[in-house]
């Protein structure tokens, strides 16, 4: 269950963890049965007893069960602690239609992303939590691992899915965002964060400070870019004309994208290039994630920094 058409399938039951499940465990069958099987996707809420420790926290129920003692496992006994970070702003919608709600936009992919992460993140006894921001931060939570933790993330997830919570014209600070998230994790963490990057191109370099922030607050940082290939990258329209809005600030011009995609794939390349160069700059984990694509490529991405971390 990795493809979008699966996902749409699922939409119905408005259940993200359901999806996340689905998501997740169609992964873990597919990366079992290739080269990567090493991976460790093992899940448990409980381990043996040791002989010796303290009894309190042994699960008396499941000694009835198995005959066996194993002591219930804790926030502090987290193997990683993992921020998910989620740019909310307008510029996320797109693919964008007027009075239509998109199949697959930005913002969709990144909640589908981070509720199959925070499920996987869990099956690893990895703590996750969440922020939310776009001119500011709008949700934060500290990482925990209880399940009565993982439903409040699921639930403001699930809010971003709904169309009446995603107003148009809703701009980006990423760099005070970014700022202030350094300094609300208190613990050494693993940040990860879906965003398109779409920034006012004179804070690019304050943009990268924010994210410097992070790193020398000795947290991880793993950044997604979120972008829809087909339509920002290759530029593939009709040759006819089109009116193009800017969804953060209502700004629209009218044009045919023949007339100007050889100059506008060139400027996107040179971007996107500078991008990378600059993240490896700050030593920043930069992968791409194509909204057109499954899940795989985001989940693997993951697996790849954390065992780069253990």
């Amino acid at each position: 269950m990795n493809n979008l058409f699966d996902i749409q399938q699922f939409q119905q039951f408005d259940n993200l963890e359901l999806i996340a499940h689905e998501v997740v465990e169609g992964f873990i069958t597919g990366l079992h049965r290739s080269p990567f099987h090493g991976f460790s996707v093992e899940f448990a809420e409980h381990r043996l007893y040791n002989t010796g420790e303290s009894t309190k926290h042994i699960d008396w129920k499941l000694f009835a069960r198995t005959d066996r003692l194993f002591v219930k496992q804790y926030e502090e006994e987290t193997n990683l602690r993992c921020q998910i970070v989620i740019d909310t702003s307008s510029s996320m919608l797109f693919p964008y239609e007027k009075g239509k709600k998109a199949q697959m936009n930005k913002l969709a992919y990144s909640v589908y992303s981070a509720a199959a992460l925070i499920y996987l993140l869990r099956k690893q006894r990895d703590a996750a939590g969440l922020t939310l921001f776009s001119e500011h931060v709008e949700f934060h939570s500290q990482a925990r691992l209880s399940s009565v933790h993982a439903e409040l993330l699921y639930g403001q997830l699930l809010r971003l899915l709904q169309a009446d919570q995603n107003p148009l014209r809703k701009r980006t600070n990423a760099v005070d965002a970014l700022h202030q998230i350094a300094e609300s994790i208190h613990k050494r963490s693993l940040v990860i964060i879906f965003s398109d990057m779409i920034e006012q191109t004179d804070k690019t370099d304050q943009l990268f400070e924010a994210l410097q922030h992070l790193r020398y607050n000795k947290h991880e940082v793993l950044l997604f870019h979120v972008t829809d290939h087909r339509q920002e990258r290759n530029f593939e329209f009709q040759n006819r004309p089109y009116r193009f809005v800017d969804l953060e600030t209502g700004e629209h011009i009218r044009f045919s994208p023949q007339d100007m995609k050889n100059n506008y794939q060139a400027a996107v390349k040179l971007y996107f290039e500078d991008l990378k160069v600059k993240c490896g700059q700050y030593h920043i984990d930069l992968a791409e994630a194509d909204i057109n694509e499954d899940f795989r490529h985001m989940l693997f991405s993951y697996l790849i920094k954390r065992k780069k971390l253990f």
